[in-house]
């Protein structure tokens, strides 16, 4: 009997204990999330002297002289995006505050030194406002027209470099792209770099630790990554492959790579099937063996030589979501979802009013035998017949490119014919291609990566030994990934896209990844308990409420802080004479650039928005 009262004691109580946790749960403080526009305000950084009075704008005042600083940039654009300067609400409104790095250093006689003054500016900037900021330490392939770009272009030690030598300066849109080197770090880009930095987190040591703290994350030199020729348009598969690096420091650390990896030549020659005598005499694969004689075989380089076949498209189908089927000689092998954007696509059919049209699984065939191979896609959408999108043949080849026999198939399900109005198209693979697996193509790529993500690390280990040690680092990477008419592999960027004690993930998202589900998809896959979005570009109008949906999305997946380029102001007018062709802003209908600003700037006067 009493031990019947107990349970039935236990029972009454259960309903108290769930409250106290709740009210517990309720009471812990929410970690902060921050709305972090970054505006360009080079030009009153960078600004030495006052302008004569005649004529000059008024806000260059405050960027000369002493205790100068562009806080009041800041402070004038924020206002106009949020003039009732709420700060209660559970969005904090601050700024990502980039800093050009190479854009501080000024020649020196013979050398280059850093500008202190700007350096000052900087942290005065910091200062005088007390917004919360990100800050952004950048320096990437992108030119900012710094004096020392050219100079440093010089040497080729400090350029990325494909088997035909470096690469040459190139353009992207109209700016100027330097093929830095991410393969070393004893180069000359490399210690400029870190001297600016360093010299910047000198001064930010010396603030008081109430004014350093505004300082919620730093992020690092932006998009780090391999490069290629024709970076405008050479991002995917159909141009003769080439990338970097095949320096001669490059070639030896590959080498290195390889011993590290391997207890010696015979378990390496064993995994590739080769006959090296040594690692001294390996060299990096880097010729196309439909193109270029190869002396062995391990020389084949291409975008399909790690074993990995893309199979993509688009289709625009309207109503319930859609799914490619991928049937290889007629057995199934994946799905994939109907939902990848596709700005090219867009572009080209504006009648669409989408870009998410885009499908790609990769098929992992280095495993397959040599043969001729079928691969049938169908569309399949819920409560409909399965509808033919196309068939390839393609050919697994071996190493002596020995004619390939036809593979037996299986019997495929019933489809039927696409019908005329939906619109769809196969891009890869080409029919009759054929493709050639490279074990040490898979360890080239591999290194590749390696190399990009050694070159961040040697960046953050300065931040991490400075007084901003404990405040959060941030990559500021894209990931080519969800692009699926790009290859991934000429940008090697994977490994630093990976969950890491060293930093916290920083990503710059554009189209669907924005608004899509590409990323909560890949970070279920691969969790990581925060990250920041550097850059947001939905490249669509949204209204107020999809767009406050959207970012909650982020904040409730653990983003902790999300950024987007703004036209910088003063009293409402423009400070820049070129405008970022993405900056949120009234005056800027691309991609609904101006319904974008329109609908942050209504979520930052509703707190019912902000949830």
């Amino acid at each position: 009997m009493k031990r019947r009262d107990g349970f039935l004691l236990l029972l009454a109580l259960c309903p108290l204990v769930l409250l106290l946790c709740v009210w517990w749960q309720l009471r812990l403080p929410v970690a902060p999330f921050f709305l972090a526009p970054m505006m360009d305000l080079d030009g009153c950084l960078l600004a030495r002297q006052p302008t004569p009075v005649a004529g000059h704008a008024p806000w260059l005042n405050r960027c000369s002289g002493p205790n100068a600083s562009a806080a009041h940039l800041v402070e004038s654009t924020l206002q106009a995006l949020q003039p009732d300067q709420a700060r209660a609400h559970s969005w904090q409104l601050g700024y990502t505050l980039k800093v050009s790095l190479l854009a501080l250093l000024q020649p020196d006689q013979n050398n280059w030194r850093v500008n202190l003054e700007v350096i000052d500016k900087l942290v005065q900037t910091i200062q005088d406002n007390p917004r919360p900021l990100i800050l952004y330490l950048f320096s990437t392939h992108f030119g900012v027209d710094a004096p020392i770009e050219p100079v440093l272009a010089q040497n080729p030690d400090n350029l990325g470099q494909t088997p035909a030598g470096p690469l040459p300066i190139d353009r992207y849109y109209g700016q100027a792209v330097y093929p830095w080197s991410v393969a070393r770090t004893d180069n000359d880009i490399t210690r400029y770099r870190a001297q600016v930095i360093e010299a910047l987190l000198h001064k930010l040591c010396q603030l008081p630790a109430n004014e350093r703290s505004r300082i919620k994350g730093v992020t690092l030199l932006g998009e780090v990554h391999h490069l290629f020729p024709d970076f405008e348009s050479g991002m995917g598969f159909d141009k003769p492959y080439s990338v970097t690096d095949y320096s001669a420091t490059s070639v030896a650390d590959f080498r290195q790579y390889l011993r590290a990896r391997y207890p010696g030549i015979e378990a390496l020659n064993q995994q590739l099937g080769s006959q090296y005598a040594s690692f001294d005499s390996i060299m990096p694969p880097a010729k196309d063996i439909r193109r270029q004689p190869l002396a062995r075989f391990e020389e084949h380089l291409d975008a399909y030589a790690d074993g990995h076949l893309p199979i993509s498209g688009w289709v625009h189908v309207q109503g319930a979501p859609a799914v490619v089927k991928v049937y290889l000689n007629g057995a199934w092998v994946a799905d994939a979802p109907v939902h990848l954007g596709r700005q090219d696509v867009r572009a080209a059919h504006p009648e669409f009013s989408t870009a998410d049209v885009g499908w790609r699984h990769d098929l992992d065939f280095s495993k397959l035998a040599p043969g001729v191979y079928r691969i049938d896609l169908t569309l399949s959408q819920p409560g409909h017949k399965l509808l033919n999108l196309g068939t390839r043949a393609i050919s697994v080849m071996d190493k002596q490119q020995s004619a390939p026999l036809a593979v037996p198939s299986v019997a495929l399900p019933d489809r039927q014919p696409l019908p005329s109005n939906l619109l769809a198209a196969i891009d890869e693979p080409r029919d009759g291609a054929s493709y050639f697996f490279n074990p040490l193509a898979v360890e080239w790529q591999s290194f590749r990566a390696a190399q990009v993500l050694r070159y961040l690390q040697f960046f953050n280990s300065l931040v991490a030994r400075s007084c901003l040690a404990d405040i959060a680092r941030y990559t500021h990477q894209i990931v080519p990934q969800f692009n699926p008419s790009w290859d991934s592999g000429k940008y090697a960027a994977q490994a630093t896209l990976q969950p890491t004690k060293d930093w916290r993930t920083g990503i710059s998202l554009y189209g669907e990844t924005t608004y899509g589900r590409s990323i909560p998809d890949w970070f279920a896959q691969s969790p990581r308990a925060s990250y920041g979005v550097t850059e947001f570009h939905p490249l669509v109008p949204l209204t107020a409420e999809h767009l406050g949906q959207v970012i909650n999305r982020h904040r409730s997946g653990g983003a902790a802080f999300l950024s987007f380029f703004v036209e910088t102001r003063w009293q409402g007018q423009k400070v820049n004479a070129t405008p970022n062709l993405f900056s949120f802003d009234p005056d800027n209908a691309q991609f609904g650039s101006d319904q974008l600003y329109a609908g942050i700037k209504k979520l930052l006067s509703n707190q019912r928005y902000q949830q």
